[in-house]
Order: C-alpha cells, then structure tokens, then sequence
C-alpha cells in the first residue's frame, strides 16, 4: 500500500487534481467492449457446461460389485474436479470483468471531478460536486447486473473518448479519458491475442477473438498449435462466425465440439487433427457446404448419423481414431474423392461404400479388414486403394470393372491369390502384393494383361514360378521379388531386374514352342482326313476287331 502513496498529504486543488489523475493512470489498460462480451459469454458457457459434467456424474450408475462408499468418493472427487477446473476457467474472464467494473467507477468518478472544477459557486467559495454516485459492486461476476459504461464514452476499437466539449478550466485537459482512439488494423492476427511474448491463447482469449473476427467478417481463421493447454472446448460463440470459410483448430487440446459448430454456414474446410476428440455433435451435419474435413489423431469410436448430409465433402480424413466400424451413411457422400481410415479398428467396409461415386483415392491401412466388399467394384473412379497391414484373404471379383485403377496395395495382410479378375484393370501402373508371407504361391495366369504395369512388388511369399505371360509387362520398371522360393526365373536372374526377368521370360517360352515342334509333328493331311480326334475311339475299336 505504502508504493501507491494513498497516505499522501494534498493541500490544495492542484494537487488533488494531480492525485485523481495519477490514480487514474495506474489502471491496467481498460478492457475491450469485445473482451469484456467475450467475458460474460465465457462465464455462462462455463456455468452451462458444469453443469452438463455434474449431471452425467451424478446419473452415472454404480457396478454391482462395487460397495457404495466407494463409488460415491468417485463421484465426490469428480465433482471437486470439475469445480476445479470450473474456477480456473472462469478466473481470468472472472479479472477482466473486476477490471472493467473498476473502469466505470473511475469513469463516474472523473465526471463527478470534472463538474467540481468547472462549475465553480458564485460566492467564491469551493466548488460544489453533483451528488455521488453509489460505488458499483466489487465483481461484476458476481453482481446480478453488469455496470453499464457511461452515456459520455463511445468505443473505437478498444479505446475510449469522452463526446463532452472539453471544460475552459485549467485543469480540463488532465480530467478528460487519457487514451486517444485508435483504429485495428483490419488484417486480424492472434499475435494480438497471444500477448507480447507470444504465449498461446486462454479461454478468454479466445472468446475474444471469436468477438473481433465476428465483427470483422473474418472468413480464414487458423488457430493451429495456439491454444493453451487448459483449453478443452471452445466457446458457443464460434457459431458466430457465420462468414468463416476455413477453420484450422488443429493440434490443440480439444475435447469436445460445441452445438453451434453447425451454425458456421460459410465453412468450407474445417481441420481439427490432432486433438481429443471423443465425439462430434449431430451438428456437424449442418456444415452443408465443407469440402475438407480433418479429423485424424483424435479418440473418435464413432460418427454422427448427420455425416450424411455432408453433400459437398470431398476429402475426409478419420486415420488415427478409434473407429470400429464406417457407418451406412459414408455412402450417401457422393462427391468424396479421397477417404483416409488409416490406423482404426475397422473390420469391415459397408456395402454402402458403393455409392461414393466419385472416389479416387482410399487408404485403409493399419486395421482389422478381412475382406473388401463386392460393391466396391462400383466406384469406377478409383484409382488408388491402400490397404496395407489387415487380414484380407481374397480381393472381390469385380475389381475388374475399375477401369480407372491406377495403384493397389494390399501388402501385409493374408492374401493367398490375387484373382484373375484383376488384371482385366489395365489401368495399373503400380501393383504391391508383398508380405502375404505363406499365404500367397502364385500370380494371376494373365497377369500380362497389366501393360502399363511399372511397378510390382512380391517379395515375402512363397511363390515359384512366374506365369509366362509376366513376359508381357514390357514397361515394369521396379520388380520386388526377395525373399521368395524362385525357381522361374532362377533367383540370381530375378536380382538383375525387371528387364532380364522378361528376357528370361521371353526366351523360356520361345525354347518351349521350339521343342514342341521337334517333339510333336504335324498330322497329314491323310490323318487328319480319315482319322478326325472325334473318331479316335471308333477307330480303335474297329482295329481291335
């Protein structure tokens, strides 16, 4: 108390103006009008979700073979948690509204000064003072109502300014609201947010940068890596920012999606990777016109049935979650492109995965699939499927009718033939079957139907021969076959590359057709005439008579 000298003698006017001015100026910065929103809309979204945490605690039902006792100091402890960090939360809005009380005190008490000097009585004595003003509560957050800021100050951008004509007294000057106004710049960042040393942004931080972004239309807002650990869920507002085309939200801490993430109606790529996530609200259905959707490396078990009507998704990205199954409603997406479900537990694509008409890309490896569905072979705009590190045993027949296939792998897995009808997709370029370890003893005879084939991996099975049609896939540029029992071609031919398996191919089958002619002479035309092969067993048994 002593540092802020208010034991300090004053003896006259001058120097009690002096001492109202340095007072004054000893306040932090005034808060913003959209801080100080963003404040209260914290403060109720806080109280709305505890509330929300209490009372699934307290519907939580206690385990049978659990004792009672026991299982009530769960949820007391539960419940002091979440009122713990209830107050952490609310803390810093919980300041700045403090602040912002003490502000409109101080502003009402500059007035009641300001009328002191400058109506001075017409018989020479002091001044008199308008009436005081009763002293506002000491907490906003705690008061029923919010002070309200004096009808003299106006706001520009966080600064403010008295609209009143400044008083012809000596000591106008020093009495009038010390900041001058000042415009933001109209290209947002969170630099101003973050604070000087660039610390990562508070829930109130937060709350009030949805505020200025709402009002500044903000269309791209990218918030990746910039949100304190303590942020968990964001606030109601977000639904605010209805003019907002992308949202990067990734690699925080987020927990949970509020409702209103569905009233971004403008939102067309939303990313969210890299959080924890363990559910997405029915409202994300409403996002009627995202094109890019993020959400890998979250804790996700399951999706909305509102994924349906996310019409306009081209891209989306589940890899890293916790997904047992891709719901029926995956189908109704029919302009996806590319679809990622790497690193799940999926153990099955529905049939429904048919109806992605226009998909091109789908990646699928790290899971639990033993088969691909047969619909698959409706989506003739594929052109690259990965599905590495599974238990598939056979790939579905109607792969032949994916006339846009460019790339397969299915490596790692349980393969034990590719079928037949692969290689009617003559489109591949790059074909992996390496891995299946014992299962896999042979390629498709016709695997030289796969011309434009460059790349073929086989390495880790226990094939031993190669078709003779192999010799057809002029154009393989990369041959994986370590680790097999070969034996045509030899190993040692296998090692020198594509190009002289082929010749090796290629001379294997011309020596053949060679012996074959040496061996097994043309009929005449005598035999051909009165013994026909139709008539071989008539003639024989006409000879044995």
């Amino acid at each position: 108390m002593d540092s802020m000298q208010l034991d300090k003698r004053l003896d006259s006017t001058e120097q009690v103006v002096e001492e109202i001015m340095r007072l004054h100026r000893s306040l932090p910065p005034r808060p913003g009008l959209d801080d100080v929103e963003a404040a209260r809309s914290l403060i109720l979204n806080v109280e709305q979700e505890d509330q929300a945490w209490l009372e699934a605690i307290a519907n939580q039902r206690k385990p049978s073979d659990v004792p009672g006792d026991l299982f009530t100091v769960l949820q007391e402890m539960k419940k002091g948690l979440v009122l713990f960090r209830s107050k952490e939360q609310r803390r810093e809005a919980t300041k700045l509204l403090d602040l912002e009380t003490v502000h409109s005190s101080f502003d009402e008490f500059i007035q009641r000064a300001s009328h002191c000097i400058a109506s001075p009585s017409s018989n020479g004595s002091a001044p008199s003072c308008p009436p005081r003003v009763p002293k506002p509560p000491a907490s906003l957050y705690l008061s029923e109502k919010a002070p309200v800021r004096p009808k003299e100050m106006v706001s520009r951008d966080d600064s403010f300014v008295t609209t009143k004509a400044k008083p012809s007294s000596l000591y106008g000057d020093a009495l009038v609201a010390h900041r001058s106004p000042q415009l933001l710049d109209s290209t947002l960042t969170t630099g101003k947010f973050a604070g000087n040393d660039g610390d990562n942004l508070s829930l109130i931080k937060l709350a009030s940068l949805i505020e200025v972004s709402s009002k500044k239309a903000t269309k791209v807002l990218n918030l990746q890596n910039k949100l304190t650990e303590q942020v968990e869920w964001l606030p109601d507002s977000i639904g605010k920012l209805s003019s907002l085309t992308s949202l990067d939200l990734s690699e925080n801490h987020i927990v949970v999606l509020p409702n209103t993430i569905g009233k971004l109606s403008s939102l067309t790529k939303l990313n969210l990777h890299s959080n924890r996530i363990t559910h997405l609200p029915e409202s994300i259905g409403e996002l009627l016109n995202l094109v890019y959707l993020n959400l890998s490396s979250n804790q996700l078990s399951s999706l909305p049935s509102s994924f349906s009507k996310l019409s306009q998704l081209e891209e989306l990205d589940l890899s890293c979650n916790n997904l047992p199954i891709l719901p029926e409603s995956i189908g109704s997406l029919a302009n996806l492109k590319k679809l990622d479900v790497e690193t799940n537990e999926i153990e099955e694509f529905p049939y429904s995965i048919g109806g992605c008409s226009s998909l091109k890309e789908v990646r699928a490896d790290y899971n639990k699939l033993k088969a691909l569905p047969e619909a698959i072979g409706k989506i003739t705009t594929l052109e690259i499927l990965s599905v590495r590190y599974n238990n598939i045993r056979q790939l579905p027949t109607t792969m032949s009718s994916l006339a846009s296939l460019k790339e397969v792998d299915v490596s790692f897995n349980e393969l034990e033939s590719v079928p037949e009808s692969l290689c009617f997709a003559t489109t591949l370029v790059k074909l992996n079957v390496g891995n299946n370890f014992a299962d896999m003893v042979s390629l498709p005879r016709s695997i030289g139907n796969l011309e434009l084939l460059e790349e073929l991996d086989i390495s880790n099975n226990q094939i031993r021969v190669l078709p003779e049609s192999f010799r057809m896939l002029t154009k393989l540029r990369v041959f994986r076959a370590h680790e097999n029992p070969l034996q045509v071609p030899p190993r040692d031919v296998a090692e020198k590359g594509p190009q002289a398996v082929i010749q090796y191919m290629n001379d294997l089958v011309e020596m053949r057709n060679e012996k074959s002619l040496v061996v097994k002479p043309k009929k005449s035309w005598v035999q051909m005439c009165f013994f026909p092969k139709s008539n071989k067993r008539k003639h024989n048994s006409m000879e044995i008579v």
